[in-house]
C-alpha cells in the first residue's frame, strides 16, 4: 500500500482536477449520491476519497461527513478546499479500507467506497474492505461502491498509447495491472499504479454475498466513456440535456462493460 499511498500523494491535485476534465462522471455520480442517499444531515464515511470533492459536494448540503484516506497529502488537500468552499467536514481520518476500526458498529447512515476496490488486487482484501464498510453502516444503511471495468484499460489504450496492447494480456485474464517503466501517460493506464480492472458482473456479485440489497447500478460515463471532450465542453442547458440523457441510459446493463467506472447501489441487509 505504500506505493499507492506514494501516487495520490503526488496526485492531490491531479484528483481534484480529473472530475473537471470528467464532468459527466461527476454530474452523474452525484445525481446517484442524490437519489439514494439518505436525508441530510445523515452521518457518511467517504472511504478512499481522496482529496474530497465528493466528500465537500456532500458537505455543502448539510451531511456529516468523515473523509477517510491512504494518502496523508490528499487529506490535507481536502482540508484546504472545504476551508476555501466554506463548509465543516466533521473529521479526516488517515487509514485504510481494510481496517475500520477506529469506527464503532453502526456507526454511519452511508458509506462511499468509490476507490479502494481497484486498489486491492486479491479478492480476499476486497471481501475484506467492503465487510468492514458493511460493519460501519447503521442497519437500512446505504452503501455506494465503484469499480474500474475490466474493458476501460484497452478503450483508453486504443486512444492514447495503441502500443500498450502486447502488455494486455494478463489484464484481460485476470484484471490485474501492475504500471510499466515505459509508460508515460497522465491518466488512463500509463499514469496509474497497481489496479484491478472487474467485470461488471463482479460488482454485483461481490456486494450481493457479502449482505447488500442491490438498489442501483450505474455506469457513471454514461453512453460517451472515452467520447465526452466535446460534451464536457458545454455550459448550462446544453450540458444539462446530456447529463439528463447519460443519467437515464446509465442504468442500462447493457451499456455497463462500456464504462470507465461502474457504482454499485446497495442497502445493509440483516439477511
Amino acid at each position: 500500500m505504500d506505493e499507492i499511498e506514494a501516487f495520490y500523494d503526488r496526485n492531490a491535485q491531479n484528483e481534484w482536477d480529473r472530475l473537471d476534465r470528467h464532468r459527466t462522471e461527476l454530474a452523474i455520480t452525484l445525481k446517484t449520491l442524490k437519489e439514494h442517499l439518505p436525508k441530510p444531515p445523515a452521518e457518511v464515511l467517504d472511504i478512499g476519497g481522496g482529496p474530497g470533492r465528493y466528500s465537500i459536494a456532500l458537505a455543502e448540503h448539510g451531511y456529516g461527513i468523515t473523509l477517510l484516506d491512504l494518502s496523508k497529502r490528499c487529506l490535507d488537500f481536502a482540508k484546504e478546499k472545504a476551508t476555501k468552499s466554506g463548509v465543516v467536514l466533521k473529521d479526516y481520518v488517515h487509514g485504510t479500507a481494510l481496517d475500520l476500526n477506529s469506527f464503532s458498529d453502526s456507526s454511519f447512515g452511508a458509506v462511499l467506497l468509490m476507490g479502494p476496490l481497484y486498489h486491492l488486487l486479491d479478492e480476499d482484501r476486497r471481501r475484506q474492505a467492503v465487510r468492514e464498510a458493511r460493519r460501519v453502516l447503521r442497519p437500512d444503511g446505504i452503501i455506494f461502491a465503484s469499480i474500474i471495468t475490466r474493458y476501460a484499460p484497452f478503450r483508453w489504450a486504443a486512444k492514447n498509447e495503441p502500443g500498450w496492447l502486447q502488455e494486455a494480456g494478463r489484464v484481460l485474464k485476470t484484471g490485474v495491472w501492475r504500471p510499466t517503466t515505459h509508460a508515460t501517460g497522465s491518466e488512463g493506464t500509463a499514469g496509474f499504479t497497481d489496479s484491478y480492472f472487474a467485470n461488471p458482473a463482479e460488482l454485483r456479485q461481490l456486494m450481493e454475498s457479502e449482505k447488500f440489497e442491490t438498489l442501483d447500478m450505474v455506469a457513471c460515463e454514461g453512453i460517451i466513456s472515452m467520447i465526452e471532450d466535446k460534451v464536457n465542453e458545454l455550459k448550462g442547458a446544453a450540458f444539462d440535456a446530456w447529463v439528463e440523457l447519460n443519467y437515464k441510459l446509465s442504468k442500462d446493463p447493457g451499456i455497463h462493460a462500456g464504462a470507465e467506472h461502474l457504482l454499485y447501489v446497495g442497502k445493509k441487509s440483516e439477511q
